[in-house]
């Protein structure tokens, strides 16, 4: 029983041992080994493999975030998710009068746009969803946006709009006004969220996630797409 019990341990280490190997070798640039070797198991086993997080937030299971959404674009045309060709969206929401955290992340997206694959970066479009509706106007997203990625896309819409997207996606935002300040600001949550075709949330990324790891999520996504 005891020589049963430590042939079928070896086979065991052997085969983790083997399939570590397929995932290090079969690994796609950028993914992180873990996800390649989960990857793999979901591959034998036939199960559906869990979304790569790369630092970020894995969302629990039966969880859902997002859903189908109504907006305008800078351009001052309405959109939903349908409009983005069933490609993946890398999405923030911030505001054009954000004096700091907006444009970090921005540029972090953008530098992760970069880091795609001309192919790779055909399949996503950036998404900055406004939660200021009343200073971001499409033209103000339009001049916005254009700082950051040419194939960035500003959204907003109604103040109802874009409280009804906000609430979807579990964004936190209220206006902050003091005396001292001429312009209000809005304080709001931070994360980048990686969206299907859908306009649910298979991602969420916290808030400072480098350019390199969100560029390893978004191929890890486009993989399973």
């Amino acid at each position: 029983m005891q020589r049963l019990l430590r042939i079928l341990v070896l086979v065991l280490i052997l085969g983790l041992g083997a399939l570590w190997g397929v995932a290090w070798f079969g690994r796609q640039p950028g993914e992180p080994l873990g996800d390649a070797f989960m990857r793999q198991v979901a591959a034998l086993t036939g199960q559906e493999a869990p979304l790569p997080s790369a630092g970020g937030v894995q969302l629990p299971q039966g969880a859902s975030l997002g859903g189908p959404f109504t907006l305008v674009n800078q351009e001052g045309r309405t959109v939903t998710q349908a409009d983005f060709g069933g490609g993946l969206l890398v999405a923030y929401f911030g505001f054009t009068f954000c004096p700091d955290v907006c444009p970090t992340e921005l540029g972090a997206i953008s530098a992760a746009m970069d880091l795609l694959s001309p192919a790779q970066a055909a399949r996503v479009t950036p998404v900055l969803f406004t939660i200021d509706p009343e200073r971001d106007t499409p033209e103000a997203l339009k001049a916005y946006v254009a700082n950051f990625h040419p194939r960035m896309v500003g959204l907003t819409g109604t103040p109802e709009q874009v409280a009804e997207t906000a609430r979807r996606f579990r964004v936190y935002y209220a206006k902050v006004t003091r005396p001292e300040m001429s312009e209000y600001l809005m304080d709001h949550s931070s994360f980048i969220y990686l969206i299907g075709p859908d306009g649910r949330v298979r991602t969420l990324l916290r808030p400072q996630t480098s350019p390199e790891n969100i560029a390893a999520a978004i191929r890890g996504q486009l993989a399973g797409m």
